[in-house]
């Protein structure tokens, strides 16, 4: 994207009254993740958690889904948060946040298919980085939330344009960033990367918002972007993409990221890709039940009536 289409796309972004500010707790909770899990007080995060009690039910319907295996049912914040482990928790909490922060946009696509995209993405991250002994399993999930912040952007910037971008890729199977550039000039990843800057996300952050649809301009020392690329690809090719096919095949292993990453997970080259695919298919009803999570306005159990 040139400096002057950069330029005129910032200033746009900046001239969105409608655009929200990022939710009251979302700065702390960030300056949270860049300290070591020891440094960490657990009364502070509780505090956080019960800040906004919207984000606090919403935190304990998702800390009782099935994608974190819980027998039996978890009815206080704290108690979520021993059980789960601050980290996790703050990973319940930024979802939380982010769902707050986009409702009530006009979206161009369907909020929930977003949402389950980017929550999926998230966990197979995680999952992923796990898998190869990432040395940050939880920066993966955070990143695999934030890559495609820019279809957000997208969305209350050119509300008319960008709905017409939409249906365009999905009438021809196309990917998302490839339409947008077609029509726009520039792709989610772009304006994303200046809503990031604006948020001032971490510098990995942003790169992997920048660069995740094109690993080789990513810096060489980021890892992370290789990472949440193949994840990216992964939940697309499962089912998991903007709800509906693309046309394209995908050859993880001839893929750019897939040798980028090798360097920095040396258990990649001898990962079994066929059978974590099919882990994945085993994975897909728990991501949706988080997504219905997070998407529900149900009160179901009296701790949460008490938080509201």
């Amino acid at each position: 994207m040139s400096e002057s289409v950069r330029d005129g796309l910032r200033k746009r972004i900046e001239k969105v009254r409608t655009l929200p500010s990022s939710p009251a707790v979302l700065k702390p909770l960030l300056e949270l993740l860049r300290l070591e899990p020891e440094q960490i007080n657990l009364k502070k995060v509780v505090e956080l958690v019960s800040y906004d009690k919207t984000i606090a039910a919403q935190c304990l319907r998702i800390a009782n889904s099935p994608l974190y295996g819980r027998s039996r049912e978890t009815e206080s914040i704290q108690a979520a948060i021993v059980t789960l482990g601050i980290q996790r928790v703050e990973d319940i909490l930024l979802t939380c946040c982010l769902h707050k922060f986009s409702a009530g946009t006009k979206w161009a696509t369907d909020p929930e298919v977003y949402w389950r995209h980017s929550l999926g993405c998230a966990t197979v991250c995680r999952e992923l980085a796990e898998r190869i002994d990432f040395r940050d399993p939880e920066k993966a999930y955070l990143a695999g939330l934030l890559h495609d912040l820019g279809i957000l952007v997208n969305s209350l910037a050119y509300p008319e344009e960008y709905h017409k971008v939409v249906a365009e890729a999905q009438e021809g199977g196309v990917p998302l960033a490839e339409q947008e550039m077609k029509d726009l000039g520039f792709t989610h990843a772009e304006s994303g990367s200046i809503l990031g800057t604006m948020w001032q996300l971490p510098t990995v952050i942003i790169d992997v918002i920048a660069d995740h649809h094109d690993v080789e301009r990513a810096p060489e020392d980021n890892p992370l972007v290789a990472l949440v690329h193949i994840g990216d690809l992964l939940c697309r090719c499962r089912g998991l993409g903007y709800g509906y096919e693309e046309w394209r095949s995908v050859e993880l292993a001839s893929d750019p990221a897939w040798e980028r990453l090798m360097k920095y997970g040396p258990r990649l080259a001898s990962m079994d890709l066929a059978r974590f695919t099919m882990d994945l298919d085993a994975f897909l009803p728990k991501v949706q039940h988080l997504v219905d999570a997070v998407f529900s306005s149900k009160v179901e159990h009296p701790a949460v009536e008490i938080l509201r």
